[in-house]
């Protein structure tokens, strides 16, 4: 179920319609070998300021297939991966053996009432019912307990972004306008029974050559929920453009900043 939509910053997620938004967060498992493939995860260094020391057990919320997963095997003793699409938790289990893959909402886990010591969510919180789901991370938290969240992706105000967004919004009929985007924000209800969060953020290059961009690109609800045209058109000048006014192709690589805004709060 995780997701950024950071390539777009149209429209806000929460401006989405209920219905398409539900499209969108179950549109993953679709494409979920390419997302384990291309999508990254979030940096170790995030994970260590949210959760520095070690737990019993740890929930990832929302897990997708293990980006953050992986990361927080060395955590706890027990790492579940809550995680609502078969084919998404397929992978996971394939790909991260050590963790325990079950289904599972923000809204509705199925553990005991204060039996978990932190729960993590990788760019899959804006897809959840915050409010129902902050009560079931109280439900399920010790006193004390952490919940950390993490949006990770292409930097908005990274070079190559900037400039990839200005070049398809003038091409191939407007392709980019239809994105969203989420809001990179852990709120907390006055009455809920958290702490006000605390705020980091984390920036890093990774160099990427045409395919795993073009790979990257298509990992994002927006373009797998296009028509099978559409997608393939926008995909193909995506690939084009990094060709022709980045010189990015076969071997060649790029520079692409990523960003992870990382937020920490704590069970009262």
């Amino acid at each position: 179920m995780t997701d950024g939509d950071p390539t777009s910053f149209d429209v806000p997620l929460s401006e989405l319609p209920a219905d398409e938004k539900a499209v969108r967060s179950g549109s993953f498992g679709a494409v979920a070998p390419l997302y384990e493939r291309y999508r990254p995860g979030p940096p170790r260094a995030a994970v260590d300021w949210i959760l520095p020391g070690p737990v019993r057990r740890v929930v990832d919320l929302g897990a997708g297939t293990g980006a953050l997963t992986r990361l927080l095997l060395d955590k706890a003793d027990e790492v579940m991966a809550v995680e609502p699409d078969d084919r998404m938790r397929a992978v996971l289990a394939q790909e991260v053996p050590g963790a325990r893959p079950r289904p599972g909402r923000g809204d509705a886990v199925d553990v005991p009432d204060g039996s978990i010591d932190a729960v993590m969510a990788s760019s899959s919180w804006h897809w959840m019912d915050q409010p129902a789901t902050l009560r079931e991370m109280s439900r399920i938290l010790v006193p004390g307990g952490v919940l950390g969240v993490l949006w990770s992706g292409p930097d908005p105000e990274g070079p190559l972004v900037a400039q990839a967004r200005e070049l398809l919004a003038g091409s191939a009929d407007g392709l980019m306008g239809d994105g969203v985007r989420p809001s990179p924000t852990l709120e907390i209800p006055a009455d809920a029974a958290f702490d006000q969060p605390d705020h980091e953020t984390f920036r890093w290059e990774v160099a990427l050559d045409a395919d795993e961009l073009v790979g990257l690109l298509g990992t994002f609800s927006w373009i797998i929920t296009l028509a099978e045209d559409k997608r393939a058109q926008l995909l193909g000048e995506a690939r084009r453009l990094l060709a022709e006014v980045f010189g990015v192709e076969g071997d060649v690589t790029v520079d692409m900043s990523f960003r992870s805004d990382a937020w920490r709060s704590r069970r009262h």
